[in-house]
């Protein structure tokens, strides 16, 4: 077997685990089990889609971290890890699924062995892939250890980009300009929208040039009319229709580092709400932009643009963004800062988020979105190059 290539360098991996650890040493924790694949990614480099299944990354406060999973999925962790600085176990099959017996006890005695049985472990409670019987079953089976919640540790460890992580979301930057042209250029009435759908995702995982797409943790959104009221549709077979906006909110995707972003079509004439709804939505993304400086709040972006949704009479209490990187299904976002009136976050160079202040009224939607990293000096930087307006197409 040829030795695995990791995404990134030795010196990104070591940057990254000390960082944890860091985090770990504030809250007096042994270890962590980070069983969000996003971070076992962020950590070791993994990727496989094998998250349907319970597997996990033990970062110990000293040593080696340890990949674990299920057996025939150890093969993938040894073709992708660094394995100059990560181990790799894997569990039986019976334990798969099984109604007599939990993965958890596999794990619980490979902690007892590393000398973490009665250590204070950290685990992400508020996940999607740690189960309650998951939790009950580790419990139970390390009766000496003291599990604490360490959810999103790991998450905000990576609130701050490095270069490296910054070149793979400009690669994917290029890749949501292609498939973002892509929708907005097919648009047209009797288009179904599931052949829409199925172009965009063949572009994205063509990907631009050398740079091959990966897949995106939500798959394209794209509501028509009324449906485009709701943020979180995806796609039917109907067909495309006059007098109807469809926002496309689409990810490009470079080796899991997503960078989304939304435009709208009209087709026809916009009405005059829907134009006075663009006017405010485009000066409250471009107040927002200034105040995503260094040195500001979260929520002074969102202020920014609440003001003026204020002055074109228009309530939006959502949030209007969340950090973005690296991801898997079920969401892109990172599930640490939000872009919302309390959070006081202070903002630091690289980090990077989606901005992005939809409107969903009761029968129309319109969202115009940017995708940004916080500079050094100045506002934002947004990834994307695309015209930042609601496309009209007579």
């Amino acid at each position: 077997m040829t030795d695995p290539i990791p995404p990134f360098s030795a010196a990104e991996y070591d940057r990254r685990l000390a960082k944890a650890r860091a985090a770990m040493a504030a809250q007096d924790l042994d270890a962590v089990i980070a069983t969000d694949p996003s971070n076992q990614a962020w950590l070791t480099g993994y990727d496989g889609w094998s998250f349907y299944v319970h597997q996990a990354v033990v970062l110990p406060a000293g040593g080696r971290p340890l990949w674990w999973g299920r057996n025939q999925d150890a093969n993938g962790a040894k073709r992708t890890v660094d394995l100059s600085r990560t181990d790799v176990a894997g569990y039986a099959d019976h334990y798969v699924q099984s109604t007599t017996r939990h993965p958890m006890q596999d794990l619980a005695a490979r902690l007892s062995d590393m000398g973490l049985g009665a250590g204070r472990i950290g685990v992400e409670m508020d996940n999607y892939y740690y189960s309650a019987k998951a939790h009950a079953a580790l419990s139970e089976a390390l009766p000496q250890a003291t599990l604490l919640d360490a959810t999103a540790l790991v998450n905000w460890c990576r609130a701050v980009k490095s270069d490296e992580e910054l070149g793979f979301m400009r690669r994917a930057a290029r890749i949501t300009e292609k498939i973002q042209r892509h929708a907005i250029e097919r648009a047209a009435p009797g288009l179904r929208k599931n052949e829409l759908a199925a172009g965009i995702m063949a572009e994205g995982i063509l990907g631009v040039g050398e740079d091959w797409g990966d897949y995106p943790a939500i798959v394209p959104l794209l509501p028509s009319g009324s449906d485009a009221a709701a943020p979180h549709l995806t796609w039917d077979g109907r067909e495309m229709r006059d007098g109807e906006a469809t926002f496309f909110e689409l990810a490009g995707v470079y080796r899991r580092y997503h960078v989304p972003c939304s435009r709208t079509v009209f087709l026809g004439d916009p009405p005059d709400h829907i134009r006075r709804a663009e006017a405010a939505l485009i000066a409250g993304l471009e107040a927002g932009l200034d105040a995503a400086r260094a040195g500001n709040q979260a929520r002074d972006i969102a202020n920014a643009l609440g003001a003026e949704m204020e002055k074109a009479g228009i309530e939006r209490g959502a949030r209007c963004g969340y950090a973005i990187g690296l991801s898997y299904p079920p969401d892109w976002g990172e599930r640490t800062i939000s872009l919302r009136e309390e959070d006081e976050t202070v903002l630091e160079p690289d980090m990077t988020f989606h901005f992005m202040p939809g409107l969903w009224m009761d029968d129309w939607g319109l969202e115009i979105t940017e995708p940004i990293r916080i500079t050094a000096e100045g506002p934002a930087e947004c990834f994307c190059d695309l015209p930042r307006e609601l496309i009209a197409k007579p």
